[in-house]
């Protein structure tokens, strides 16, 4: 005895479901928005989980923007965690001399001060770890990165 099972209805497969899709408004998007030669002024990382798997991940990206050829300016760190010590520096293989660490004083916030180090331009790249980041805030980080050519790169732990 043979079973045959006839299908109500016809399913297409994903990649089906796809191409039937008009792909017409999706490629002149894409042509007509061409990708930008100029590095954003800012970009965040958000990092989830303990704080050595954090600082693990977050390693490599430092260790990259420590080592930065075309650019003889800091790496500067605001107010970076407790974690982030000069031994985790060394170990993690960072150029530590092309990096400064930098802690707000007085009633100085750690938001001023990567706005001002973004500013003066004596830094490619300002990483900083505020969290929360209204917009306004992250407006006035782009403003002051394009003032001093740099970029900014804001951390939120979670």
């Amino acid at each position: 005895m043979q079973l045959v099972h006839t299908p109500q209805h016809t399913q297409l497969s994903l990649f089906e479901a796809f191409m039937a899709q008009p792909l017409a408004p999706i490629l002149k998007e894409t042509v007509e928005a061409p990708w930008s030669a100029e590095p954003e002024a800012f970009s965040e990382l958000s990092l989830r989980g303990a704080a050595g798997s954090c600082l693990s991940l977050l390693a490599p990206i430092l260790r990259e923007l420590s080592e930065e050829q075309d650019d003889a300016r800091w790496l500067t760190l605001i107010a970076p965690p407790a974690s982030l010590t000069q031994a985790w520096l060394r170990d993690a293989g960072l150029n530590r001399e092309r990096i400064l660490l930098l802690q707000p004083r007085g009633a100085q916030s750690a938001q001023q001060l990567t706005c001002e180090a973004l500013r003066l331009g004596r830094s490619h790249t300002v990483v900083s770890w505020l969290n929360p980041l209204n917009a306004s805030a992250k407006q006035q980080l782009i403003s002051a990165a394009r003032t001093g050519d740099a970029q900014s790169l804001n951390i939120r732990l979670g």
